[in-house]
């Protein structure tokens, strides 16, 4: 009888480097058909990936956070790999440049007519709020770990 798995196998890379490679016991990703969380044994998938945030928990029970500008995400027998546009760890993200990119994004948005501008203006908020959800997460991780 085959011992069952109890770990993934995570691969994460964006366009010029690695972010992650390591063992884990579960992660969560902002698939195309919504958030997917893959844990040992999940069945083979094969997914797009939206801009989002990606949690994973390491095989000692850490929790790291990466921000994810899209990218593609497979699982095949209990090994995940995640090819990102643009991935950045918690640590990497720059809170004051994410606030400012915020507010100009909403500035454009209240005050432009123009569809292209907005549009744009649109894509920058949301990657701006979704940097600053990783980071939010990260700090109330390191807050409850810090309490026990």
């Amino acid at each position: 009888m085959e011992a069952p798995v109890k770990h993934l196998h995570v691969d994460i890379s964006d366009v010029g480097r690695l972010i992650y490679s390591g063992l884990c016991t579960k992660l969560v990703a902002p698939a195309a058909f919504g958030e997917v969380c893959v844990l040992p044994r999940h069945a083979p998938l094969l997914t797009r990936l939206l801009p989002g945030e990606v949690r994973l928990q390491t095989h000692q029970g850490e929790d790291q956070f990466f921000f994810l500008s899209g990218g593609y995400m497979e699982v095949s027998n209990s090994t995940v790999t995640v090819l990102a546009d643009q991935m950045l760890r918690s640590e990497e993200i720059d809170r004051e440049a994410a606030l400012e990119a915020k507010r100009n994004a909403e500035q454009i948005l209240r005050q432009s007519h123009l569809f292209s501008e907005r549009d744009k203006a649109n894509l920058e908020l949301v990657e701006a709020l979704i940097k600053l959800r990783v980071l939010e997460h990260a700090n109330l991780d390191h807050l409850r770990k810090s309490r026990s």
